[in-house]
């Protein structure tokens, strides 16, 4: 017997402001396995794959690449048994059609073409014959269609550019991360928070010369010791002195979390930033601190973070220094959190420090660290009391 399965994404899956189908990696009149992948997924957190819930083959694809996909919807079909003779068969697109040789050619001679296929090529008014087929025995895809759209329209724009005068350039299009990101960033900034940041300045000596003395020490036992993962311990610390930092805001009430789940934002080179969470600081220590975050940042760059990798963040950390800015204002504001950490460059600097009552100029390893907060949340008196607690820890660290 053959029978059709729907292929559902799970509404556990789903991660991040929005879910789009990045692309497939299986096409129509495919073979699969129950358990194979078949599509992947972008939100602006993580990208998820969908599997194949049985063995079959995949004969109708219901979204395109680019498509919003929302908890529960039917994105393919799979058929249980493959029958003979099912194959979906052309509609007049083909260059046989065309010519008036369709209604001679057998089945096994039409171009076997999937709905979501069909759908495309009346849409946008094509023939078959002009695409060049990719599929099996030259079988247009919805993949090969996207392709022949693109490459009119990149010949549009370019022919527009250089009748402006604008000489030559290139288009890149965004991927769905970077939409999701900017979506997110402008709802945050510009509708949601009324962002304010304060900047404090801190001594890094005490972390560098602890570093410096137990960086060995944390490798031989498989953990990277990072200037962050001091950030980490403090900011901790810092938050469990003024809990309204660790909060979000509602309509009626503040939500004040009793765990620190700390998100790390990692740049995934040109890609974009992705948040991975570190659960409950407040009760690591530096090793497991520097442990942890050595396991998300290996995942992320890798491409392998799971959806319950990236929720559940109360506080977030961008320690936008590490690619050589001193200070970024505002760092916008993870929502629906109260507040966002951002580490400057550790340079040195010269600095004036009293020593037996007398003032004298050092040179020290300094930094300037800013808090960005949501100011329904947080006034001044709590910002400043936050930032002096974590200064304080990291100038005083032992």
């Amino acid at each position: 017997m053959t029978g059709l399965i729907d292929v559902r994404l799970d509404a556990e899956s789903l991660e991040g402001t929005q879910s789009v189908l990045s692309r497939w990696l299986k096409q129509a009149d495919d073979p699969v396995r129950a358990h194979e992948p078949i599509a992947e997924l972008e939100t602006d957190k993580v990208v998820v794959e969908l599997a194949a819930p049985a063995d079959g083959v995949l004969v109708e694809l219901l979204k395109e690449a680019g498509q919003e996909v929302l908890p529960d919807d039917v994105v393919a079909r799979i058929r249980t048994e493959a029958s003979v003779g099912e194959c979906p068969e052309s509609a007049d697109t083909s260059a046989a059609a065309a010519a008036g040789a369709d209604a001679a050619a057998t089945p096994e001679q039409r171009p076997r073409l999937s709905p979501a296929v069909r759908r495309m090529l009346k849409e946008h008014q094509l023939n078959c014959s002009d695409i060049d087929g990719t599929g099996r025995d030259g079988r247009v895809t919805a993949r090969d269609i996207e392709r022949h759209l693109a490459s009119r329209k990149t010949a549009k724009s370019a022919a527009v550019g250089r009748a402006a005068g604008a000489g030559e350039s290139r288009r890149v299009p965004h991927d769905n991360m970077r939409l999701s990101i900017a979506r997110h960033m402008v709802e945050s900034l510009m509708q949601t928070a009324p962002h304010v940041t304060a900047v404090f300045e801190a001594d890094m000596s005490a972390v560098m010369n602890h570093r410096r003395a137990h960086k060995a020490d944390f490798a031989a036992r498989g953990a990277s010791l990072t200037v962050t993962a001091y950030l980490l311990e403090a900011a901790a610390r810092a938050l469990a002195a003024v809990p309204e930092v660790n909060s979000s805001w509602h309509d009626d009430a503040l939500e004040l979390f009793d765990d620190i789940n700390i998100g790390i934002g990692t740049a995934l080179d040109d890609k974009g930033l992705i948040v991975p969470v570190l659960r409950r600081v407040q009760d690591l220590n530096l090793f497991d601190i520097s442990a942890g975050l050595d396991l998300l940042t290996r995942k992320a760059r890798d491409n392998a973070l799971a959806p319950g990798d990236v929720r559940g963040g109360t506080f977030t950390i961008s320690n936008h220094g590490v690619s050589g800015s001193l200070i970024a204002t505002p760092v916008i504001i993870n929502q629906p959190q109260s507040a966002i950490l951002g580490v400057g460059k550790i340079t040195k600097r010269v600095v004036v420090r009293e020593l037996d009552g007398e003032d004298v100029i050092q040179v020290r390893p300094m930094c300037y660290i800013s808090l960005t907060i949501d100011h329904r949340v947080l006034d001044a008196y709590q910002t400043n009391r936050f930032l002096t607690i974590l200064v304080e820890t990291i100038e005083n660290y032992k």
